[in-house]
């Protein structure tokens, strides 16, 4: 229902005032502080809320975000991959940022549009969420080659999973917009590797040294040429 009157205090959803709205509602539908992420997703969660909020993309991959996706209790909602999304805001908002950011419709509307890239951070289910990715490509081992840290496939884009190999990928974020619950299985992160108990192994200082890598640590590895090279946080997938 419609609030009669306005808040008291500052706003901060972490408020009593705030969280006794929480409570009354049925969906959240915001863009909360991307700082502040987290704790705010964490509050959804608490609280047992259905809610639809914008985030940066890559907060999938925090600590605390991502088992959520893991055990299919948050997903993305339905967004134009590849598209930065534009927002109405009101008449008196002042524009600050970039033109490109920011624009005026031919009936004086004003719309924004958020930097970086962003997804709808949802648990409303959606008909997209369930959308077969259909799959061509063969395995090849020169085209997927194995990580040195991890027992899985390197799969640099979302469209080169193979359809004849079962066992563990890695593929890049990019493949949570094409993410089937049905179709595959996330099976981890590779992501603090020394807290990963699905890391193969730990590299040490001098292994960093030798390869002139010091992230080795921080994520898959591959080799080439005699050296390691580390690779952008990778999802380990296996198809179901």
């Amino acid at each position: 229902r419609e609030r009669e009157k306005p808040l008291i205090s500052d706003g901060d959803f972490r408020s009593e005032e705030c969280i006794e709205f929480l409570k009354e509602s049925d969906i959240v539908v915001t863009n909360p502080p991307f700082s502040l992420f987290r704790e705010y997703m964490g509050q959804l969660i608490d609280y047992n809320k259905k809610f639809l909020v914008i985030g940066n993309m890559n907060a999938f991959a925090y600590k605390e975000i991502f088992p959520l996706f893991q055990n299919n209790k948050v997903w993305y909602g339905v967004t134009a991959a590849g598209k930065r999304l534009w927002f109405g805001v009101p008449e008196h908002y002042e524009f600050t940022g970039a033109e490109s950011d920011c624009r005026i419709d031919e009936h004086g509307r004003k719309f924004l549009r958020i930097k970086g890239i962003i997804r709808w951070y949802t648990n409303l289910d959606h008909k997209s969420r369930h959308e077969k990715l259909v799959l061509w490509n063969r395995y090849d081992p020169k085209k997927h080659p194995k990580y040195d840290n991890y027992n899985a496939i390197e799969i640099s884009k979302t469209k080169e999973i193979p359809i004849d190999y079962d066992g563990v990928m890695g593929v890049p974020i990019s493949f949570m917009d094409k993410y089937n619950p049905d179709q595959f299985e996330i099976v981890g992160i590779t992501k603090w590797n020394t807290e990963n108990k699905l890391a193969t192994k730990i590299y040490t200082r001098e292994e960093m040294e030798f390869h002139n890598s010091s992230g080795l640590n921080g994520g898959p590895a591959l080799m080439e040429n005699g050296k390691l090279r580390n690779l952008f946080v990778r999802i380990l997938i296996r198809r179901r």
